[in-house]
């Protein structure tokens, strides 16, 4: 581990931070518009709460969530090596995903939902926006953990790379993505534990007279809760467990065995993850000839396809030009046209807002920032011991992952209304309570990051560490914490954002037709969309990404700049 000097280069809130935060807001005035559109009153099929349709429902359920997470792996090699590799675009792009990684997913559900029915016919409308809202929960982290994994790659590799002269293509499939494959596998891992945690909002949801609904395991569990009906909750976590279970042994204990050849490691590990599906699917006779007749030979293909020029706008060397053609600029102005416009229409609703609405929102908004960090403290003391626990025991992380993600992917907003109902009596529970539901929702990001980050340590620094003697805090400070601080930045920063979403439906309850609430910016803005207060809406929307972009700004972005310049493996 290689400690370079810092580079102290002080994030500053840049022209360009405003022009997205602005287009923003254009955006969400242009859906509200296209909302007036929708049919003024709609009502979604009825779900039935016998278990047997729990089957149909998976399916519905699970397609929805292959759809969201193919488009997010699409969304993040893309998004994330463009940012990485071009400094003009990274300009933009990274406090671009900030923004969007920074917007509450259930406040921007009416504007996507209603604009996606007012343009696409029947039931195709309100599927399309599940997908995507469900994308929106699964992207940020996969984005900035291949984000930030491009940005530091280990000095030798590169060097490597430049004696073989590897160009782009090349470089990026064998180098790059290999180095980068421990952390998205994670990562994907933990998308689809957010995705469940937000399946029950983007399958059903009421706003005012419309009543949204999609058959799937989300609308089955939401149903249940708000009737009170603990049998059909139960039926529906019992589904819920079975399949993540399933998707466990069948899908990501073998991906993550897989990409376990990929660790940074100049001594063999003790004990490499297993999967009983990959042996099998090793020793299978029709794999093999796939792979020598079809993927070898599509492999080879496409590098020498892509194994001469660059792509457009890409050096080899250096960063890209990527705004410098016309038709980037053609897209640029009219962006800025359409912002420029539909901005000015927004400052209308805006100004709407009176003296003592803005008071409401800025106290709700320190209301809700308190019980953010609340949540993160509290997920940090516990997940960086415990992850650092089984990330550095192969035979421990064998037993325990398949546990934690099992407890990861289990929606705590299904069972999360039963837990308010008994919290609320004691003094401050509802307060509590939102505290607890957020930390249900981030401390996940937390854990998978650092069990992610603690299995990349190269096992030859570790016995140099046992070698040299350091322990206690010494082993903390100047090894384990210098190794896992890309990883914890990445963790904490989708925490946060993570937090913030939760915020929404932690601080504005309903269970068994009683409805609980707790003073915050959360709450505004559940309550703005339950009421259709498309007004009230935007504002508080609009308040809480520009605080999570302050944020990001000012705080998260000074972190990941000193993971880039000082904590890396070199």
């Amino acid at each position: 581990m290689q400690i370079q000097s810092p580079v102290h280069t002080r994030p500053t809130f840049k022209p360009g931070d405003l022009f997205i935060v602005l287009g923003l807001a254009a955006i969400l005035y242009l859906g509200i518009n296209l909302a007036a559109g929708a049919p003024g009153r709609l009502a979604g099929p009825v779900i039935s709460l016998d278990p047997a349709a729990l089957p149909y429902y998976a399916l519905r359920s699970l397609l929805r969530m292959i759809a969201a997470y193919l488009l997010s792996l699409a969304f993040t090699l893309t998004y994330g090596y463009l940012a990485a590799k071009n400094r003009r675009a990274e300009a933009v792009m990274l406090p671009t995903l900030d923004v969007l990684q920074s917007v509450p997913i259930l406040s921007f559900m009416p504007v996507v939902v209603l604009s996606l029915v007012a343009v696409l016919p029947g039931d195709a409308g309100v599927e399309l926006a599940s997908i995507v809202l469900i994308f929106t929960s699964q992207v940020w982290n996969m984005s900035f953990s291949f984000y930030n994994s491009l940005k530091t790659v280990p000095k030798e590799m590169n060097e490597a790379a430049n004696v073989f002269h590897l160009n782009w293509w090349l470089r990026l499939k064998t180098v790059e993505v290999p180095f980068a494959t421990l952390g998205l596998v994670w990562n994907s891992m933990l998308s689809w534990a957010g995705g469940w945690f937000f399946l029950m909002a983007a399958e059903q949801f009421v706003l005012g007279q419309r009543d949204f609904r999609l058959p799937g395991l989300g609308s089955y569990l939401k149903t249940a809760a708000e009737a009170g009906d603990f049998y059909a909750v139960s039926w529906g976590l019992l589904v819920l467990i079975a399949l993540i279970v399933a998707l466990d042994q069948l899908v990501w204990r073998p991906i993550l065995a897989w990409a376990d050849k990929f660790r940074v490691a100049t001594v063999e590990v003790e004990s490499a993850p297993r999967s009983w599906v990959l042996d099998l699917l090793s020793r299978s006779l029709l794999i093999e000839k796939l792979y020598a007749h079809v993927l070898t030979p599509l492999a080879e293909a496409i590098d020498r396809r892509l194994g001469g020029a660059p792509p457009p706008g890409v050096q080899v060397a250096g960063p890209a030009s990527f705004w410098l053609n016309r038709v980037g600029w053609a897209v640029l102005i009219a962006a800025a046209i359409i912002i420029l416009f539909s901005v000015g229409r927004a400052a209308g609703l805006v100004t709407g807002i009176d003296g003592d609405q803005w008071l409401v929102i800025l106290g709700g908004g320190l209301a809700t920032f308190g019980r953010v960090v609340a949540a993160l403290i509290i997920a940090l003391a516990w997940t960086l011991p415990v992850g650092v626990a089984i990330g550095m025991n192969h035979r421990l992380a064998q037993r325990v992952v398949p546990v934690v993600q099992v407890a990861a992917s289990i929606p705590a907003t299904a069972l999360f209304p039963v837990f308010f109902s008994l919290l609320v009596g004691l003094a401050g529970g509802t307060n509590l309570a939102a505290i607890l539901l957020m930390l249900l929702g981030t401390q996940w990001y937390l854990l998978f990051n650092i069990i992610a980050g603690a299995m990349s340590i190269p096992d030859d620094l570790r016995y140099t560490t046992t070698t040299l003697g350091i322990k206690g805090i010494e082993y903390w400070h100047s090894f384990i914490v210098p190794a896992l601080f890309p990883f914890l930045v990445t963790g904490m920063v989708t925490a946060a954002g993570g937090a913030w979403n939760a915020s929404i439906v932690a601080e504005y309850v309903f269970f068994a037709g009683v409805g609980y609430s707790t003073f915050g910016l959360g709450a505004i803005i559940a309550r703005s969309s339950a009421t259709a207060d498309f007004q009230m809406l935007l504002v508080s929307t609009l308040a809480m990404v520009t605080i999570v972009v302050l944020l990001n700004r000012f705080f998260w972005r000074r972190l990941y700049m000193l993971a880039e310049e000082r904590y890396h493996l070199d």
